[in-house]
């Protein structure tokens, strides 16, 4: 019995915490949108990647965008765990695009950023058609996707990293991140450990072994490993309850040394996936927008 205690104290606990409100959009906001679903914004054969773009319904000029990245492990997820943050971003004045990659069940690394920056160069091909700021494109993302949102950010110009996903005539480059819950230094050694498990479900399968054995393909996906002065602003972002590896301390000083504008915002009492708590949330966007709003927004 004992034994047990613990076990049944933590329950009674558990079962004592206020259920936390799930997020949700007002209609309102959402009837001040317009949508357009399903857009096919790159080809490979017969394999077609889509994306969902919304914008205000009054907007009378062209305006900034921000590419939203969904999580899970680069195996499993799919945009429209993003659409209530692409939604709520398009209302504060910008045109917004979930975005689906290719898995890493599908198709390894480089795969998935290669998706990213197809998707990008999308945006910039068809500016004028949804009426988008060109020069001001920003992306963000959770998780995985936090993680491919600084790799996008970090690796402009990165050729092995581009792909051939369409619209090569367009720049893949972005002017302003934010990282939510990402891993922006995949050399680090907390990696090598998880990823020399033969079970790992994330790295091994994205990358298609261990970091010893593939440092190089570990490099080029790291976002840490590209910063240069070219780089956008990259802010950062982690529930307090996260793993502090998401804090990217050690790549934060390297952007302070290169004199790029970084910083750290923590969600309180937040886990690592917290878009789905209406409180997290809500923090969350108006991080995003004050951020977004400094760095892509013209005077």
């Amino acid at each position: 019995m004992r034994i047990l205690l613990p076990f049944l104290l933590a329950a009674t606990l558990h079962a004592q915490q206020p259920k936390l409100a799930p997020t949700r959009l007002s209609p309102k906001l959402i009837a001040s949108l317009e949508a357009h679903p399903g857009l096919v914004y790159a080809r490979y054969d017969q394999r077609e990647l889509q994306l969902d773009l919304y914008r205000p319904k009054d907007a009378s000029q062209p305006l900034p965008a921000i590419v939203c990245i969904h999580g899970g492990g680069w195996f499993k997820g799919d945009r429209s765990s993003m659409t209530n943050l692409a939604q709520a971003l398009a209302a504060k004045g910008y045109v917004t695009a979930t975005i689906s990659y290719r898995l890493s069940g599908e198709a390894r690394f480089p795969a998935a950023i290669q998706d990213c920056k197809a998707a990008v160069r999308f945006l910039r091909a068809n500016a004028a058609k949804f009426d988008i700021q060109s020069d001001a494109i920003g992306v963000t993302g959770l998780s995985a996707g936090g993680h491919l949102a600084a790799l996008l950010a970090t690796s402009g110009g990165v050729k092995d990293l581009e792909g051939d996903g369409g619209n090569a005539d367009q720049s893949s480059t972005v002017q302003a991140c934010v990282a939510m819950g990402a891993q922006s230094d995949l050399q680090s050694a907390r990696i090598g450990e998880l990823s020399a498990a033969p079970n790992n479900p994330h790295y091994r399968p994205f990358l298609g072994g261990s970091q010893a054995q593939l440092p190089q393909l570990y490099a080029l996906a790291s976002p840490r490993h590209h910063l240069d002065k070219a780089d956008p602003p990259l802010l950062f972002m982690a529930g307090e309850l996260d793993d502090p590896s998401t804090h990217a301390d050690e790549t934060r000083l390297d952007l302070e040394k290169l004199g790029i504008p970084t910083g750290l915002t923590i969600i309180p009492q937040a886990p690592h996936a917290f878009l789905g708590r209406q409180t997290s949330f809500d923090i969350c966007v108006e991080a995003c927008a004050s951020f977004f709003e400094k760095h892509l927004k013209k005077p």
